[in-house]
């Protein structure tokens, strides 16, 4: 890792990120998105999930760059087959891109990965270009979609032989199950329960009463599991998911609804959630009233000479 710190530009110089950096990562993350994006769209929670590591998981690896003065200026990390560089809007065109780029991806190497995958938003031209003259190619689109939250009736009921409730505790590892199979269906790995945990129902501001549960008898056969935006008056859709055996019988959209409607009745104005193309899901949410905010492209690479895993 030393090695890649050192060829920073002059005036620059990089550590390791540790959990206790969340909130000096978030507030260069949020800093780019309001220069990107127009506004924020990531949690101080969703940074921490992000550099925390589950027991017995590997712990993620992350550059944090500060410039001269002290205040960061870049940052990159890398999971698995995923990476993410940011550049504050100060500091671009100084060839920290550039730099953090090969840092992660001779980070992946050392780790046994053979592919990098990172997204960008498609307003930034900068990353783009970088990331396509160093070899990446576009793999999928990635939509933050929206919808505005005014007063209304309660949502129609579930379909027959469908009931719906709030999650409640002791739902957690019938979620996991019914989500990371519905979602084995494009992830590239199945998350371990504790990694799942972090990410969704261990989080500060995870919403059960905005999380509704479909249920066949007892068997859990679809959710929906929610996230408040601090600060804002936004709440956000974090997992949509419905047993394949199900499906097309207007479940989703009946979670979605009652999301929608608990969401309302907590004051919040607006509700959004990512989705992508290789989900399939866009029709659907587009069909109850969505639209998008902004789109992102995931770009991907081949890693040539990466090192079997466990070597370096």
């Amino acid at each position: 890792m030393s090695d890649h710190i050192e060829r920073l530009p002059p005036g620059y110089r990089g550590r390791p990120v540790t959990p206790a950096d969340a909130r000096t990562v978030h507030r260069l993350v949020t800093d780019c998105e309001r220069d990107l994006l127009g506004r924020t769209a990531t949690g101080l929670d969703g940074v921490a999930a992000d550099l925390a590591s589950p027991e017995g998981e590997p712990a993620p690896d992350a550059l944090l760059v500060r410039a001269a003065t002290g205040e960061p200026a870049g940052w990159a990390w890398v999971k698995g087959r995923r990476a993410r560089v940011q550049i504050h809007p100060g500091h671009r065109g100084r060839g920290l891109g550039r730099t953090l780029l090969d840092w992660a991806e001779a980070r992946a190497r050392q780790l046994g990965g053979d592919r990098l995958s990172q997204s960008v938003p498609d307003s930034d031209q900068r990353a783009r270009v970088l990331l396509r003259s160093n070899g990446y190619v576009p793999l999928v689109t990635e939509w933050l979609l929206e919808i505005a939250l005014p007063a209304g009736p309660r949502p129609p009921g579930p379909p027959a032989g469908i009931t719906v409730r709030p999650f409640r505790p002791g739902d957690e590892e019938a979620a996991y199950r019914l989500t990371e199979d519905a979602f084995d269906e494009w992830q590239q790995r199945r998350k371990t329960y504790a990694e799942w945990a972090l990410l969704t129902v261990d989080r500060p501001t995870f919403a059960p009463s905005a999380s509704p549960l479909a249920f066949a008898g007892d068997e859990l056969v679809g959710a929906v599991l929610s996230a408040d935006v601090p600060g804002t008056d936004e709440g956000y859709v974090e997992r949509v998911a419905v047993r394949r055996d199900h499906r097309a019988r207007g479940i989703a959209g009946t979670l979605l609804r009652g999301a929608f409607h608990a969401f309302h009745g907590q004051g919040k104005r607006t509700c959004t959630l990512w989705t992508h193309t290789d989900t399939g899901a866009l029709p659907l949410y587009e069909h109850i009233g969505m639209t998008v905010r902004h789109s992102c492209t995931v770009h991907s690479k081949v890693l040539a000479g990466a090192q079997p895993a466990g070597a370096g």
